[in-house]
């Protein structure tokens, strides 16, 4: 079973600690700081044939910005892949810029570790 979730966000400390949520869970975490690095790392995944289990991503992020991250990967094979949007921003209207993106979730920081926890294990209980 595939345990590996990439996670996209330009803060050190927020992917330490969601890598520090989902490691004792079981997952593997592969960490990108911003949607170019996140887009050569899942091509890089997918080029071993390793593709992750569901992404977890920012949206407000240099180089490329979490919605164009996520429509960059929804033109790939890898489109099928969950994508989940951890954020501070709150509004409605991103939500919907998002989910029209293709995002399958949206969390706002900071995070419980036990509501990441489940809504990873949701997300990729369909993978097994």
């Amino acid at each position: 079973m595939n345990k590996t979730i990439l996670v996209v966000d330009d803060s050190a400390t927020l992917r330490m600690s969601v890598e520090m949520t989902l490691k004792p869970a079981g997952y593997e975490v592969v960490q990108a700081v911003n949607g170019k690095e996140g887009l050569d790392k899942l091509q890089e995944m997918q080029a071993r044939n390793q593709p992750p289990a569901m992404i977890i991503s920012d949206i407000n992020m240099p180089v490329m910005d979490g919605i164009t991250f996520i429509k960059e990967v929804k033109k790939t094979p890898l489109k099928y892949i969950p994508i989940l949007v951890l954020t501070t921003e709150r509004e409605d209207s991103k939500k919907l810029e998002g989910k029209k993106a293709g995002a399958a979730g949206w969390l706002v920081k900071p995070f419980k570790p036990e509501t990441l926890i489940a809504v990873v294990r949701k997300f990729t209980r369909s993978l097994t």
